[in-house]
């Protein structure tokens, strides 16, 4: 059986399935009914690397980065394709589960607005920080000037590896704008279109023409256009993420408004139409003006307790992460991140969130360490998964989800090697980086005063993992359990079943291995799932499921081209054990 198979039985089957989405990391299921999914045994499942009931029937898998291929596996398993509609009830208990985590159903809806406004580009970030990283280096090298200067002219060839970094990033509030209306429920287009008008060549231009003038807003200088009598401030809106959010935040209710009021008939014309009709002017002349000044604000008051005392910054930022990510706090600070750069040049966040990561990533080293001591098989194959998301992809919801926030004790020691990190960063002096980056062991290069930041995450890493390793991050009883699991899983490896089979398993085995087309037909034969037995066969036509089925079969599915499953019942093990005897005979003769 394969991964995708067992997750979705695990959870209850596809009927218990409402909807499936996800994360960079999670599968995230929203279920008929959670009560009866047995977590240990989802965390058991080959590539899990854990668990996580939430509230309101909601279920998360931890994939790490496997979790777009098993999001996709899972939506092409056949079983999958013709789901059972949800009844009113259900539709409605769903709904009003709303996915909720605490006792704020706002807070909430906004932490999630935020991470799914941001999830589907993580990958495109994630690339794009690389080439930074790669220009950096180069610079560091002295191979190419200051490449993020824009008075420093590059040559020609490496102007163009410059822009491949700049495609994401300058366009980064069209991305935003489509994930964030698409997740309030208005067309993701439109949004996408209403942030364009402020990114236009033209609109830009605006501000260079003879009738633009200065003025002070808000305490910043800025320049406006009269359009039809009223002031036009003009922006550059590359990189800005909180003005598509405001943007996207009103779309949304207008949208239903407009749903609601106009005839179904009517509504794939105007409902979009009246929309941008309503959206854009109000975009440009008063929610992109905001959203730049509210990010700003949020800069500068960041800026300014940087500016009043680096040690005190530098500490807390990385002793405040590990309790934003898991609420998706983090992600207004990411925002904070681009408009340093945007506006400053450089950003004075990433290398203390970096002490935080590593002081993360070395936690579960830590674990790692231990479970490969104590024989762990599971936490061993969940940790190095997380490990490797975390150190090479600088991600570390796998660590968190998966690890240390099923285990009380890994905090304390994981907060001990955020604080010495943070030390090393605030009495060693300013660590910036021209560009945004995922701190990983790959992008260290990018940051301006690389043996400082080094040292730093590297205590932190260090820190936290020999905290775990010698005060351990388990109960008593906890050790004593993965001890006990590590023995069992050696003598059952070690130890052959045995499967008895009978009289009346040998001659059903018979009957089936006809009417799949005979012994030549048959590649292999294995039990799965307790209760059926997988088959391979050379050719489709051969199999006859009527005479399957009259010979004793509750039931038989062709899975995929080649591969049939046998409903058998409890026992499977015997009738394919059967089968496989069958087919050996009559190869040996």
């Amino acid at each position: 059986m394969s991964t995708a198979e067992e997750i979705v039985e695990a959870v209850g089957g596809p009927d218990n399935i409402v909807s499936l989405t996800h994360c960079a990391t999670r599968l995230r299921f929203q279920l008929a009914d959670a009560s009866g999914v047995d977590t240990p045994k989802v965390e058991s499942i080959k590539g899990v690397m854990g668990a996580v009931p939430q509230a309101g029937d909601r279920y998360q898998v931890i994939m790490g980065g496997a979790v777009q291929n098993t999001y996709q596996a899972i939506n092409d398993l056949p079983s999958m394709q013709n789901k059972r509609q949800l009844s009113d009830a259900e539709v409605k208990a769903a709904a009003r589960s709303g996915g909720v985590r605490g006792r704020f159903a706002w807070i909430d809806s906004f932490f999630e607005f935020l991470s799914d406004s941001f999830r589907p580009i993580l990958g495109a970030l994630l690339g794009a920080s690389l080439f930074i990283t790669f220009m950096s280096l180069m610079s560091t090298l002295g191979v190419i000037g200051n490449w993020a200067d824009p008075r420093v002219e590059l040559p020609p060839s490496w102007q163009f590896v410059n822009l491949l970094w700049q495609s994401v990033f300058v366009f980064l509030p069209l991305m935003v704008a489509y994930n964030a209306s698409k997740k309030v429920g208005a067309d993701p287009w439109v949004g996408f279109a209403i942030m364009a008008l402020v990114m236009l060549p033209g609109f830009t231009s605006l501000g260079s023409s003879e009738a633009a003038y200065s003025a002070t807003v808000a305490g910043s200088d800025v320049t406006l256009i009269d359009v039809f009598g009223i002031p036009l401030t003009i922006f550059s809106y590359n990189s800005q993420v909180f003005p598509p959010l405001l943007m996207a935040a009103l779309l949304g209710p207008l949208y239903k408004l407009l749903k609601k009021i106009i005839p179904d008939n009517l509504q794939l014309i105007f409902v979009p139409f009246l929309a941008m009709l309503i959206m854009l002017p109000l975009t440009a002349f008063l929610i992109g003006p905001i959203g730049v000044f509210i990010g700003a604000w949020v800069a500068g008051g960041l800026g300014a307790i940087n500016g009043f005392n680096p040690l005190i910054f530098a500490i807390i930022i990385p002793l405040a992460y590990p309790f934003m990510v898991p609420l998706g706090l983090h992600w207004p600070l990411n925002a904070v991140m681009l408009l340093n750069i945007q506006t400053l040049g450089f950003d004075f966040i990433q290398g203390p969130m970096g002490a935080w990561n590593f002081a993360c990533f070395g936690a579960t080293a830590g674990v790692l360490y231990l479970a490969w001591r104590d024989r762990d098989v599971q936490m061993r194959q969940t940790a190095t998964g997380a490990l490797a998301a975390g150190l090479l992809g600088g991600i570390s919801e796998p660590s968190l989800y998966g690890i240390h926030l099923r285990y009380k004790k890994i905090y304390p020691r994981m907060l001990l090697g955020c604080l010495v990190g943070g030390l090393i960063l605030g009495f060693g002096g300013s660590v910036t980086t021209q560009a945004f980056v995922f701190t990983s062991l790959l992008t260290i290069p990018a940051f301006s005063n690389i043996p400082l930041y080094a040292l730093a995450i590297g205590a932190a890493f260090l820190t936290s993992m020999l905290m775990v390793i010698i005060f351990d991050y388990r109960t008593p009883e906890q050790k004593a359990a993965a001890r006990r699991q590590g023995l069992e899983d050696e003598v059952e490896a070690a130890e052959p079943r045995v499967i008895v089979v009978g009289d009346v398993e040998s001659n059903q085995a018979k009957q089936w291995v006809a009417a799949l087309g005979g012994e030549d037909n048959i590649v292999g034969v294995e039990p799965i799932a307790e209760t059926r037995v997988r088959v391979e066969v050379r050719d489709d036509a051969l199999v006859d499921a009527d005479a399957l089925r009259r010979a004793g079969l509750s039931g038989a599915v062709q899975v995929s081209p080649g591969v049939w499953h046998l409903v058998a019942g409890l026992e499977a093990g015997q009738y394919a054990e059967g089968m496989r005897r069958r087919l050996s005979s009559v190869a040996a003769t």
